[in-house]
Parts: C-alpha cells; sequence; structure tokens
C-alpha cells in the first residue's frame, strides 16, 4: 500500500546512509576500469566508441549506494555493485546508441551528438570550404551544392537540412551570403583549407 512504501522511503532516507564495503570499493574499481577498457578499444574506422568518465564512476557508487538503502543496509555489498553496473550497462546501451551504426557512444550522452554524426559534420564543414574555396564571388544553387558535395565525399544524398546548416556556419563565419527562400549561396571570399 503507499502508505507502507511512503514510510518506508521515509525511514530509509532519514536513517540509512550505506557505506561502501572493502570489496565494494574493489568491485567498483575493477568494472569502472573495464568500462574503460572498452574505451580504448577502436573501432573498425579507429574510433573510440565508449567510454567511462569520472561521472559515470561517481554514478556507480550512487547507484550502488541507493541500491543498499532500498535494503536498508548501512553497508554496500558486491552484489549492489554488481546490479548498479548492470543498470549503467542498460542505460548506457538504450541512451548510447548511435541510430546510425548500431554502436554504442558515449559521445550521445555526453554531447548529445554521435562520434559519426560530429565527424560527418567535420567532412562536411571541410569538404565544403574546399569546394567554396574555388568559387570566390560565384553565385550558386544551394542544390549544385549538395550535388557537388555528394561527389566529394562520395555519398549517394547528403540531407538537405545537413547543407543547410553548414551553409549557415559558413555564413555565420562571413564566408557566404545564404538565400534560403531562393536557395542560394554568395561566395564572398576565398577560404584557407
Amino acid at each position: 500500500d503507499q502508505s507502507l512504501l511512503r514510510d518506508y522511503i521515509a525511514y530509509a532516507r532519514e536513517n540509512i546512509h550505506p557505506e561502501l564495503s572493502d570489496l565494494a570499493t574493489r568491485e567498483l574499481i575493477s568494472a569502472y576500469l573495464d568500462m574503460r577498457r572498452m574505451g580504448s578499444s577502436s573501432g573498425g574506422n579507429g574510433t573510440r566508441t565508449i567510454s567511462a568518465t569520472p561521472r559515470q564512476l561517481e554514478s556507480l557508487i550512487r547507484l550502488s549506494e541507493a541500491i543498499a538503502k532500498m535494503r536498508l543496509s548501512r553497508v554496500v555489498t558486491r552484489p549492489d555493485v554488481r546490479e548498479a553496473v548492470r543498470l549503467m550497462k542498460v542505460a548506457t546501451q538504450a541512451a548510447a546508441t548511435d541510430p546510425r551504426t548500431g554502436r554504442i557512444d558515449m559521445d550521445m550522452i555526453n554531447t548529445g551528438r554521435s562520434t559519426a554524426n560530429r565527424e560527418m559534420e567535420e567532412a562536411l564543414n571541410l569538404s565544403l570550404k574546399e569546394l567554396l574555396a574555388e568559387r570566390r564571388g560565384k553565385r550558386m544553387a544551394v542544390g549544385d551544392v549538395r550535388r557537388q558535395l555528394s561527389e566529394v565525399m562520395n555519398l549517394s544524398s547528403i540531407k538537405q537540412e545537413d547543407i543547410i546548416e553548414a551553409l549557415r556556419r559558413a555564413e555565420a563565419d562571413g564566408f557566404i551570403q545564404l538565400n534560403e527562400r531562393a536557395q542560394t549561396i554568395f561566395v564572398r571570399t576565398g577560404l584557407v583549407s
């Protein structure tokens, strides 16, 4: 019943403050180092796909303590740590799976963008700068920019919104004038590649 649950939680919150046991501490260190090792193994394209930061270690400690508190235990045990690690892995997998690659990518949690998206954006910006550097003082249709970038980058197609975002950044940097209504750009200056 809700009243009993409310009293249970209030009692645990007020009276139970679990301390880490030596075995639990060793288990936490081991789990954290395992997560770090997974982060230093590279994917097929040489990028790191998962990493554990001190923030994740702090989360593991808090989760372990919360699990012990739910049991009304004053000591955090190895099973508490193991459950915290399991919960962290499930949450990380759900929140950090890159929909493009299907791989776990901590950048999804830390920055809100996957490593693959960030690298694609950087490559798009670099290719755009190279393309624009050759067209100082010229006007171009956004569709032509998109087609030429697709060819240069060996992609079947680049999303229109990705092109527009890259062009907006170039405009903010003062390299082009973007007319979104007419879907054209005017290249103001040559760019240093």
